[in-house]
């Protein structure tokens, strides 16, 4: 028996099959980034199959995925981006489908604002700043545009507008205080990590298109089982009931 069968043997007794799992790679949209990783620990332990997760805006990840990037599957934030991978071929086809819905809180920790009403303060924001997300590449600021168009706010608050590169950056900005408001997603808004409010108000889903959250496999990984498994977990009631407690609705 040769030294390369005996140190294969060895390598298999200590770490056993899981070492030679075929790795996973999820590109996510950021709003997802805590569910992803509550997600791919949870898949970890029960599957063995390794995850590896890259987040980033949706738009930012469609872009990667265009330019080649070795992503397997998008989790993405909005179901425009998976349906046009799926019509240029970049997604496998009949793999897309929702995931989570999102929605938007209107969310500041700015002390002098303690207990005022969020939704009147931007009727007259004076010289505070309101954070959105890139309406461009995040679907949480497009949904924050159309809101604020909706209301006839648009033109208003634009001068006194602060983007984020995504809705994580966006979130930043408020915490840190370089914004006095934030539109954020509701699911950051949940987190028991996050100090706590000063005023927020929840924007009616009626407000902006649903924020519908697809996934979808990419051609690449048509051949890989460990995405195909990983998609049927995603649809899995112990899935769901992780997205569930983040803070998403989750579809039927």
């Amino acid at each position: 028996m040769g030294v390369g069968r005996h140190i294969f043997i060895l390598v298999l007794v200590l770490f056993g099959p899981a070492a030679f799992a075929e790795a996973l790679t999820i590109a996510v949209a950021s709003n997802f980034t805590r569910p992803a990783q509550a997600l791919a620990a949870h898949y970890e332990e029960t599957s063995g199959n390794p995850v590896r997760i890259t987040t980033a805006s949706t738009g930012k990840l469609y872009a990667q995925i265009e330019n080649g990037a070795p992503f397997d599957i998008l989790l993405a934030a909005d179901a425009d981006r998976p349906k046009m991978l799926e019509d240029s071929g970049l997604g496998a086809a009949h793999t897309r489908f929702s995931y989570a819905i999102g929605s938007l809180v209107l969310w500041s920790q700015d002390a002098a604002l303690a207990n005022e009403n969020c939704r009147l303060l931007l009727e007259n924001l004076d010289m505070r700043r309101l954070a959105i997300a890139n309406p461009l590449t995040a679907p949480y600021g497009l949904a924050a545009k159309q809101f604020l168009e909706a209301e006839n706010l648009w033109e208003s608050v634009e001068p006194q507008l602060v983007y984020g590169e995504n809705i994580a950056q966006t979130l930043h900005f408020v915490v840190s205080g370089n914004a006095s408001l934030g539109l954020i997603a509701r699911a950051q808004a949940t987190d028991k990590r996050l100090p706590k409010a000063a005023c927020q108000w929840s924007v009616p889903a009626s407000m902006h298109k649903p924020i519908e959250q697809q996934a979808i496999l990419l051609q690449r990984a048509t051949d890989n089982d460990v995405a195909t498994d990983f998609l049927s977990y995603l649809r899995s009631a112990a899935a769901r009931e992780l997205i569930a407690a983040h803070g998403y609705e989750v579809p039927d």
